[in-house]
């Protein structure tokens, strides 16, 4: 559970003009330094199928804008999340995929 290493919690999409859930494709602006999205450039599109959003914090590795700005993916040590689907993002999917299975432990 992500709560033991993230204190904080996600939350519902508010109520707006927009369709909730958020379905479809959308940008990431990438954080500097992630390891997790190392070769994706800031703008490149995944895929999202979700009806709550992670709050932006010291360990978001990258925002996405739908409604408001959201925590689109998080890094801490080697801990990571995404509120994507890289298997369903395409050629920026696989290269995020691909950074995960080459992952160096911290120790």
């Amino acid at each position: 559970m992500l709560t033991i290493i993230f204190a904080e919690s996600c939350a519902r999409f508010p109520e707006s003009k927009e369709k909730v859930p958020h379905v479809g494709w959308n940008s990431l602006d990438i954080r500097p330094n992630s390891r997790l999205l190392a070769g994706v450039e800031p703008g490149e599109y995944v895929y999202f199928t979700h009806s709550y959003k992670a709050p932006v914090t010291d360990d978001t590795a990258a925002t996405t804008y739908y409604i408001e700005p959201f925590a689109s993916a998080v890094e801490r040590g080697n801990v990571m999340g995404v509120q994507f689907h890289p298997e369903k993002s395409g050629a920026t999917g696989l290269k995020i995929l691909d950074n995960f299975l080459k992952w160096k432990v911290d120790e």
